[in-house]
């Protein structure tokens, strides 16, 4: 298979291997399943929110609660992978992560109470957490440098198309039961439907753990490396001097030690400056509001007078932008570079998310009787669009490419436990906060996600660095 873009010379005169990206493209794609179902069990209670606040008579700070359980998991899971990782292998983790799936999507779809429900959501959100981690580490340590962006992409790729799918199989099982997300199918209501189907990817995502190779840096850190050779072999290309690949590094590796949090601290602030600007990252890709979109948008659309029916349409619709959007920085983060993507990003979402602050201040009525005059309705459609394309395009996929590369090899993978934890973490005050905000003040609650877009301007200007291009070995 041949690359999108020429040749290249990777650092230290190693010659990319256009010839291995066939096999190294199966590989990433194998490992970012478990992107796919962080975005499918991410999304898919989005079609399901009105159907258990029916089902169980719950208010909306309750609903809440249990929408927002799974991200209690997400935290843990994200803290604890890298380290994991480090122990056992990513292969391994990746298989557990797959076993948790699994059992959550059977839960989830079998609940007999509220609690059971969350409790359930949590075990979904661990696994979660868990490939939010062990995908973007395992791309990077097998990923040529020359590709490793576009291939790093291949996680946010998953998850975007995990929504998609997620709002299709919504979708598809609403019409099945006759437009009632109560409706019967076979015995179970259609939400119970919604949830449960996810056994499916993540029994795949078991099987192709199965398919793929071990990362050689974690091979070389436990005394296998005539298996780590024949690995680099496969991604990098047999005419690669493998015995240097080895010493370069075995020498990384020996400037380093299994990562803990306690490598984290220092500075002036406790913890290490790059460990701030992964936190700060990933914070505010979740502060300016992008999984209202994702979890909330079915009753989002409801709430300002637009149909059940037309509201499932407008949340399949965002996830394809969604789509193009993460295929348009794909594209671009080798070619232009991360930060300024990032840059064009966090404008083009502050001009939306502005634009969807004002349509929303013309909302009327209460209760059934909500509507919008027509302008302001098409603006907040078009803005609530753009405002995930720009996403999709710049930080959906920049951060977790940052995220990859950004940490020195000795701190990477708590480094990126500790990045992605603190995601979930702001995460979940979105997810929580929104009901109450949106029930206050709807446009109020897009002014702040607004500020917080407008605010990640010059903190990518001033502190975070630019990866295009660096072997990981580079990094410190």
């Amino acid at each position: 298979m041949t690359s999108t873009a020429p040749p290249t010379t990777a650092p230290g005169g190693r010659k990319a291997a256009p010839e291995h990206l066939g096999h190294v493209i199966f590989i990433t794609a194998a490992a970012a399943m478990g992107g796919f179902l962080f975005g499918y069990d991410s999304s898919v209670i989005n079609g399901a929110v009105e159907a258990i606040r029916g089902r169980f008579e719950v208010g909306s700070e309750a609903l809440a609660q249990v929408i927002a359980a799974a991200l209690i998991g997400c935290a843990v899971g994200a803290a604890t992978a890298g380290r994991l990782a480090d122990r056992i292998g990513r292969i391994r983790v990746m298989q557990i992560a797959s076993a948790l799936f699994t059992v959550s999507a059977i839960g989830s779809a079998l609940p007999f109470a509220l609690w059971d429900l969350a409790m359930w959501r949590v075990l979904g959100g661990v696994a979660i957490g868990m490939a939010s981690v062990i995908g973007p580490a395992y791309i990077a340590e097998v990923a040529p440098p020359a590709y490793r962006g576009r291939l790093a992409a291949f996680q946010q790729a998953a998850i975007v198309i995990g929504i998609a799918v997620s709002q299709l199989a919504n979708w598809g099982i609403l019409n099945l039961a006759d437009g009632d997300q109560r409706g019967e199918i076979a015995g179970l209501e259609a939400w119970q439907w919604m949830l449960g189907v996810m056994v499916v990817p993540a029994a795949l995502y078991g099987l192709l753990s199965f398919a793929i190779p071990e990362s050689p840096r974690f091979l070389i850190s436990v005394g296998r490396t005539e298996q780590a050779k024949k690995v680099l072999s496969e991604v990098e290309g047999a005419d690669v001097d493998l015995d240097q690949r080895i010493v370069e590094i075995e020498t990384a590796m020996r400037r380093e030690h299994k990562s803990t949090f306690r490598d984290l601290m220092g500075g002036r602030f406790g913890l290490l400056p790059i460990v701030w600007i992964g936190i700060g990252l990933s914070v505010f890709q979740q502060l300016v509001g992008i999984n209202v979109i994702f979890y909330y948008s079915s009753s989002l659309w409801q709430s300002v007078g637009i149909d059940p029916s037309s509201s499932f349409l407008y949340s399949f619709t965002t996830s394809i932008i969604n789509i193009v959007g993460t295929a348009i920085a794909m594209v671009f983060v080798d070619r232009i570079g991360r930060k300024p993507l990032a840059l064009i990003g966090s404008a083009g979402m502050a001009l939306s998310l502005g634009l969807a602050a004002w349509a929303f201040s013309y909302k009327t009525g209460s209760g059934t009787d909500i509507s919008m005059p027509d302008l302001q309705g098409s603006v907040a459609l078009v803005a609530a669009h753009s405002f995930v394309l720009f996403f999709a395009l710049s930080w959906g996929v920049v951060v977790w490419v940052l995220l990859g590369e950004m940490f020195p090899n000795k701190i990477r993978a708590a480094g990126l436990g500790v990045a992605a934890a603190a995601q979930w973490v702001a995460n979940w005050v979105i997810t929580v906060t929104f009901p109450s905000l949106s029930d206050w003040n709807l446009s109020g609650a897009y002014v702040i996600y607004t500020v917080f877009a407008v605010l990640s301007i010059p903190f990518i200007l001033k502190w975070v660095p630019e990866t295009k291009g660096k072997a990981l070995e580079e990094m410190g």
